[in-house]
């Protein structure tokens, strides 16, 4: 995944918040964090729509998961159980719901760029 300078460059590729609210939602923010909770249906994005950017983040399945990525012109599927947790550099990709039922998910957004 290419790294993203700052949050707010992530976040204005695209915001799943304010774009889908019903599927989207903040359940949590401050100064260093941003928790999203998710649910997509089948044939929906999983963390946003169309091509979107995230910064680095956590993702922690709340359902089973099978979800098509394309990033970086690659495309591959992504299969997780309910509970599986996984670490995102920041970047941007694409994602569907593959599933053919409904995926929930939380994910932690890092605010700050990591120390070097």
């Amino acid at each position: 995944m290419a790294a993203i300078a700052t949050f707010s460059l992530a976040l204005s590729a695209q915001d799943a918040t304010k774009v889908q609210p019903r599927s989207y939602q903040v359940v949590f923010e401050n100064d260093e964090v941003r928790v999203i909770r998710y649910a997509a249906l089948p044939g929906m994005g999983v963390c946003g729509t169309g091509v979107h950017s995230h910064p680095r983040h956590l993702t922690i399945l709340l359902t089973p998961a099978r979800v098509r990525v394309t990033e970086n012109g690659k495309t591959f599927v992504a299969v997780n159980k309910e509970g599986d947790v996984f670490w995102s550099e920041a970047g941007r990709h694409e994602t569907e719901n593959i599933s053919g039922r409904g995926v929930r998910s939380l994910i932690v957004e890092f605010k700050r760029p990591r120390k070097s």
